[in-house]
């Protein structure tokens, strides 16, 4: 994952390493994580949890809870040489 911003000029941060890490836990991993993503989470009812739509899905999830002035890009890797880029 990237965020890209302007820095903020009293902490010297673009964003706040904790605060995003928090972010990820709270509406990422615990709802993703050690599960069967058909069965066990409302986003793949319905939708094939293909790499792509899987980096899709956390870029919308995040994008509700990150100040859209900051750029977000997912990166989901499968394998060491195998991965995706949303937005592209």
């Amino acid at each position: 994952m990237s965020l890209v911003g302007e820095a903020d000029p009293d902490t010297g941060y673009v964003y706040d390493l904790k605060v995003l890490s928090d972010q990820i836990k709270e509406h990422v991993l615990t709802k993703f994580d050690h599960r069967n993503l058909n069965l066990d989470t409302e986003y793949f009812k319905t939708l094939n949890p293909t790499a792509e739509n899987i980096a899709v899905v956390i870029w919308r999830i995040l994008r509700q809870v990150i100040d859209p002035t900051f750029e977000l890009k997912i990166t989901l890797y499968e394998t060491e040489r195998n991965f995706v880029e949303y937005p592209a």
